[in-house]
């Protein structure tokens, strides 16, 4: 059993990568420090090993938060996930960062469109760019590229697979009115 607390999370130095349950599959989550610095939906094989799975954790308030709001998210009683990540560090170009800190923008149980983020990131005609950038999304659900949709009649791709992001607009459409 790995022990990895609190003090594993202040080791700035290192990457903790946590295998957490939740509705819609196994969340790798990497973190410095307290920022979450990647997240992968049903992470496979190899790179499922280098996730530490969290009930082999050891007593962590900061993961005890950190994995309860996730856990009070996937229920629908949290609309905002209130996490510190880091998109500059990703390294990703400056395009792809703009386009994920307009993703980061759109509200709970609502959507905008390829075309819209693509307007809002300063590149009008650049929709198919974002939703290269969206497949490549290195903190989904973080930052919830489930809610950029191809129109209104379509919901677009998503780096888990259209039935995920189908259950998650359901679930913030279902919650989207209730008080927080």
């Amino acid at each position: 059993m790995a022990e990895q607390g609190d003090a594993a999370v202040e080791a700035s130095a290192e990457t903790l990568r946590v295998l957490f349950p939740s509705a819609i599959g196994p969340l790798g989550i990497e973190l410095r420090d307290r920022t979450i610095t990647r997240v992968v939906i049903e992470p496979e094989g190899d790179e499922r090993a280098t996730f530490t799975p969290f009930e082999d954790l050891d007593g962590s308030d900061f993961l005890d938060e950190l994995f309860g709001r996730l856990s009070e998210y996937f229920a629908g009683a949290r609309k905002n996930l209130e996490l510190d990540y880091d998109i500059k560090g990703t390294g990703l170009p400056r395009f792809d960062q703009k386009v994920l800190h307009e993703v980061a923008k759109i509200s709970y149980g609502r959507t905008r469109t390829y075309q819209k983020i693509a307007t809002s990131a300063g590149h009008p005609d650049g929709y198919r760019q974002v939703l290269a950038v969206l497949v490549d999304n290195p903190l989904p659900i973080v930052v919830p590229c489930h809610r950029v949709v191809t129109n209104k009649s379509g919901v677009g791709s998503y780096i888990a697979g259209k039935d995920k992001k189908k259950w998650l607009l359901k679930l913030e459409k279902e919650h989207r009115d209730e008080a927080v």
